[in-house]
């Protein structure tokens, strides 16, 4: 069967900072891609007319037309309705106020188009072809600016009521402290990389006026913000203030972990961004809160490990929505 012949998958990536378009006919494989900066401050219609072209140009070197797409799926940070397939100014957004995206490119290419949150399709795509195959019940946080995750209950994708399952970041740990999805303390303040970001700045602060030694102490006073990326680079050149600092976001998202683990009792916790890039810098001082917080046996069962599918997460889990999740 030629590609013209077969039916294609249409994989549509939609973030702050960039947006990509794929074809496939196997999942996870990539048939062809094309990528762009979203520029959210331009509105949608720019990146609407760059994702239908970007479509056309593709089936066209594959040989095809819009009658070889099965269905697209476009994975997207909420808020969104996903029955009513409308993105409705996801923070990362701000001028996509209420896009009926869905119905824009079924109208554009005459085939189904599916949209989900993006931690949701994360979630399906690890269990499918991540860290998550052959478990039962896995919790798949994405870890990154902020903290969202993605629930597999039974081997099927938990999404609740009002498709706003797993929203963890939101979680109160403390009363005071960064903030974090418009809430003081919650464990998107303190476990993400934007909460992480905000207690270096004090940390560094404090170093300077104790005058201890750190990489970091330059960026500070140069007046520029320090990023996770920022931290995680003195932390492996054996920074003491960055790796207090990565302590201290581990024992955070191990205090998160603990309560998933008690409410879930799930076989694997799957961790995107931060954890990829970080490793056992943020997941050892978490794993050694899970063990003390946690109940026994659920703690003991249960694995916590970062992601597989890496910086292609984006692609896996937009085909997984094409798929029908």
């Amino acid at each position: 069967m030629t590609t013209s012949e077969s039916k294609l998958l249409v994989g549509i990536d939609i973030g702050g900072t960039k947006t990509a378009v794929l074809l496939s006919s196997t999942p996870p494989e990539v048939l062809a891609r094309k990528e762009f900066a979203t520029n959210p401050a331009q509105g949608p219609e720019r990146a609407l007319n760059l994702i239908k072209s970007g479509i056309h140009e593709m089936l066209a070197e594959q040989g095809a037309d819009t009658t070889a797409i099965a269905r697209l799926g476009v994975s997207c940070g909420g808020p969104l309705d996903r029955v009513q397939g409308i993105i409705q100014s996801p923070p990362n957004l701000p001028t996509w106020d209420n896009v009926p995206i869905t119905d824009i490119l079924q109208r554009e290419f005459h085939a189904e188009c599916l949209i989900e949150n993006d931690a949701n399709a994360g979630a399906v795509a690890e269990h499918r072809f991540g860290a998550g195959k052959g478990c039962q019940n896995m919790v798949f946080l994405t870890m990154g600016t902020g903290l969202g995750a993605g629930v597999i209950t039974d081997g099927r994708l938990y999404r609740g009521t009002n498709d706003l399952a797993g929203e963890v970041g939101h979680l109160r740990l403390t009363c005071t402290g960064p903030i974090g999805h418009n809430k003081k303390g919650s464990a998107e303040g303190w476990a993400s990389g934007g909460g992480m970001a905000q207690v270096a700045q004090k940390s560094v602060a404090a170093a300077i006026k104790n005058q201890r030694p750190t990489a970091l102490a330059e960026l500070y006073q140069s007046g520029n913000p320090i990023t996770a990326k920022d931290i995680g680079t003195a932390a492996r050149q054996g920074d003491q203030v960055a790796l207090e600092v990565l302590e201290s976001t581990g024992e955070k998202l191990g205090l998160v972990l603990a309560i998933l683990v008690d409410l879930l009792n799930p076989d694997r916790i799957v961790i995107g961004g931060l954890a990829m890039r970080l490793g056992d810098l943020l997941l050892e001082p978490a794993r050694r809160v899970v063990k003390r917080e946690a109940l026994e046996l659920p703690a003991r069962t249960c694995q916590i490990i970062p992601a597989e599918l890496g910086e292609s997460i984006g692609d896996a889990a937009a085909l997984c929505v094409a798929m029908g999740i």
